[in-house]
């Protein structure tokens, strides 16, 4: 059997950037989280904020260091697997790359030694005013990658010379089209996934009895965040929609599982695309509101996949399903966050019950939507890598072998799994080890390791105290 180097490159980017996504993501939203406990702590005073921040440093210090490793070996692949494409965007992707790591990475390691160590070690303005800089270092971060995903779906600002893309207006290219619907629906997706991990982690911990203030101050700030992010993300979204609407029509007609061109366009929400047949089998859809979403209107005119050339079309089962597990998993989320308000009005919100075992499993939720969402638009773009100027095929490295592809791909599956094994066993550890007790001031000098990695304590030696008994009504 004839190996493919261009599909064993695609999935071998896939499962990079799926295990990659994961991480920035949570770290974003969760570096803003400790710079506001920083900040609750450095006005009020009140020990519990100190406690969370303490916490939830360590776990970012973790998350953090994963998301780097997974992360380098990102540009690796665009040298290795893509040297036409880099070679041909390089006067783009280049410079705004660099800008990443010039303006981001750097504010981000220069502080972030800081806050892991300078805790009572540096004035506590000083320790905040970290916090402030890893947090804004996250965000610019996001930025200027989100820009560069961005004008790769909606290309502006360039124009091809000689095989490659030269830059004529820097602002068109990184304020591209679908960068402002991109950002705002990443940060919202960053803010979503910190807020359930910190708020199924307190939940978790409330059910164990393990510090009770603490926690149910974490919680309740966390469902706050939900009930007003969650429903916000769905009106991001839909405005992210009608804009791949208007540059990315085959896109769209993929998500909708819409073969044909047509008026009235129903709402699938089952169905089993078949790309050879170019139909659905088993379609369940509500009739019109596909149309209603797009166009506002229940006649409006829906694009059909078959509007685009066999070969330029994507994989519709995959934009298909993940689109709606994406979707899914959203509406999961606003019915967690008006849950959350039904019982702060009865006055149950602290009180163990379903809702406490049910949000440690609402972790996983975010993650799955974000992964699933990437390879909506990922492989909704297909089969371009610059939408509409650049092919997979015309990218691909020219001397890759099927073979290369195979060993490379072989070579960061095993090494993810080690890696990931690991880290998700540490943090796994750290979580169940449950918070330091020891009131802010009480380290001894000397005693923060000097490792980052090592900034989330030893493994094993604390676990939640048993439950109190106390009234949590």
């Amino acid at each position: 059997m004839e190996l493919d180097p261009l599909l064993l490159s695609r999935i071998q980017f896939a499962f990079v950037v799926s295990f990659h996504a994961i991480f920035p993501v949570f770290t974003i939203g969760l570096a803003s989280y400790v710079a506001l406990l920083e900040g609750l702590h450095f006005k009020t005073g009140n020990p519990a904020w100190a406690k969370l921040s303490r916490f939830w440093t360590k776990v970012f210090a973790v998350a953090f260091g994963m998301g780097v490793v997974s992360g380098i070996v990102m540009s690796f692949q665009f040298g290795t697997n893509w040297s036409n494409f880099s070679q041909a965007s390089a006067n783009f992707l280049g410079p705004v790359l660099s800008y990443e790591v010039v303006t981001a990475f750097f504010l981000e390691a220069a502080f972030l030694g800081v806050l892991l160590f300078g805790r009572d070690k540096v004035p506590r303005g000083t320790h905040l005013f970290a916090a402030l800089m890893v947090a804004v270092g996250t965000f610019i971060s996001a930025f200027w990658i989100l820009a560069a995903n961005s004008w790769m779906h909606t290309p502006a600002g360039v124009e091809f010379q000689d095989g490659m893309l030269h830059v004529r207006s820097w602002t068109e290219a990184i304020f591209n089209p679908s960068f402002p619907y991109r950002f705002a629906h990443m940060a919202v997706a960053s803010f979503l996934t910190g807020s359930f991990v910190v708020a199924g982690v307190s939940a978790w911990y409330l059910l164990k009895g393990h510090m009770v203030e603490a926690n149910r101050k974490a919680l309740s700030m966390c469902l706050w965040m939900i009930l007003i992010l969650a429903p916000a993300q769905a009106v991001i979204g839909d405005f992210h929609g009608l804009n791949t609407l208007e540059y990315q029509p085959t896109k769209v007609a993929a998500m909708e599982g819409n073969w044909e061109r047509q008026a009235g366009a129903p709402l699938l929400l089952f169905a089993l695309p078949d790309q050879e047949a170019q139909t659905n089998r088993f379609e369940v859809g509500i009739p019109n509101l596909a149309s209603i979403i797009l166009t506002k209107s229940a006649d409006g005119v829906v694009p059909g996949i078959t509007e685009a050339a066999v070969d330029e079309q994507p994989p519709v089962a995959i934009v298909f399903w993940t689109f709606r597990i994406m979707v899914g998993l959203g509406f999961a989320m606003i019915a967690f966050g008006i849950w959350g308000l039904v019982l702060r009005l009865r006055g149950k919100l602290y009180r163990p019950g379903l809702f406490h075992r049910a949000l440690p499993l609402m972790i996983a939720a975010p993650f799955i939507a974000v992964v699933a969402g990437w390879f909506t638009t990922e492989s909704g773009r297909a089969p371009w890598l610059v939408y509409g100027m650049i092919s997979f095929s015309e990218g691909l490295t020219p001397s890759l072998s099927g073979a290369m592809a195979l060993t490379s791909l072989i070579g960061y599956m095993l090494v993810y799994a080690v890696v990931y094994t690991a880290g998700g066993y540490y943090m796994w550890q750290l979580v169940k080890g449950g918070m330091d007790d020891a009131e802010p001031g009480a380290d001894e000098v000397g005693a923060h390791p000097k490792r980052p990695m090592s900034a989330g304590g030893p493994i094993g030696d604390a676990s939640p105290a048993a439950p109190t008994g106390r009234d949590w009504t």
